[in-house]
């Protein structure tokens, strides 16, 4: 009797979670609006490292996601450790796209070589990486940048995908999933719309059903046309306009450096959104607003609560 009791209590919380918004089952009102803003590339090179810590401690950057495999990794990974109050997740890595710095795997390259170029080092491009790889290498490597994370002490709260490697491709994407199971982590997941214009109308259910949280919304065809030139208008009237319910925007703040500018043509953008998303007008906004800025933590907290 005692068990069909726990099934039913069970059955009882499965059937309210869904009901409720994501929003709600936060602990915000349905009508709220809830923004996380998550700089990537951390661990990239030290300006985005520098740029990431200065984001979280004097900006509005609320998370961050590590690239594992990049030589500045190390930088990024200490930082995480010494403040575990701060939000950070893996950017999953399968590309190494710049010119002149690279980078290769975690894993050890017998084990995924695939994932190597003939200059060794990964792939420039997604399109390169589908054709050369597999989807059996891209979860070992997935799986070896996120052990490297745990193993160094990071409470890591999130996964996302560096260019999308992860989510171009239904096999890659179900080892996306895979991923987040096996870690029990929230995922970057584009909104439904989205997923519908892209022809996998069905992914963000299968989220739903093997329990990871995902946000409601997340920028990806809004960006076209965002240049260095709009940053500041283009994140002003973004964010004005955003609906009930909780959005993931991401960028790729740098701090004003030559080895950023040495890296890659987008620095000037880069350095633009790290003074954007620090600026007294950002703040200024987001408080006329009444949009409540948080990390990937209490969904993490969330689906593990709700795993329970």
């Amino acid at each position: 009797m005692n068990r069909l009791i726990v099934l039913l209590m069970a059955a009882i919380c499965c059937v309210t979670a869904s009901a409720q918004t994501l929003a709600e089952r936060l602990g915000y009102q349905k009508t709220d609006r809830i923004l996380i803003i998550n700089n990537d590339d951390a661990g990239m090179c030290h300006a985005a490292n520098m740029a990431t810590i200065e984001g979280m401690e004097k900006g509005l950057i609320s998370s961050a996601t590590i690239m594992m495999p990049c030589p500045w990794s190390n930088e990024m990974i200490a930082y995480a450790v010494g403040h575990p109050e701060k939000s950070f997740g893996v950017h999953l890595t399968l590309t190494a796209e710049w010119k002149k710095y690279r980078w290769a795997t975690v894993a050890p390259r017998n084990e995924v070589p695939g994932l190597y170029d003939n200059e060794g080092y990964m792939w420039h491009s997604v399109e390169e990486v589908y054709q050369s790889s597999s989807p059996e290498e891209a979860l070992a490597e997935g799986r070896a940048q996120i052990k490297k994370a745990l193993d160094s002490g990071i409470r890591i709260t999130h996964l996302d995908s560096h260019m999308g490697t992860y989510q171009y491709s239904p096999d890659y994407m179900a080892v996306y999933i895979q991923l987040a199971k096996e870690f029990n982590l929230p995922l970057r997941m584009p909104s439904r719309a989205t997923f519908e214009a892209m022809g996998f109308p069905a992914l963000r259910d299968e989220c739903e059903r093997q329990g990871i949280v995902c946000t409601d919304y997340f920028i990806h065809e809004e960006l076209k046309g965002y240049t260095a030139a709009n940053v500041e208008q283009f994140w002003t009237d973004y964010i004005k306009n955003l609906r009930p319910g909780v959005t993931e925007i991401y960028i790729h703040a740098s701090k004003e450096s030559d080895e950023i500018r040495a890296i890659t043509a987008s620095a000037d953008k880069r350095i633009k959104e790290l003074a954007f998303f620090t600026s007294e007008a950002l703040k200024a906004l987001i408080e006329r607003e009444g949009i409540n800025v948080i990390s990937y933590r209490p969904l993490m907290e969330l689906q593990r609560k709700e795993a329970k």
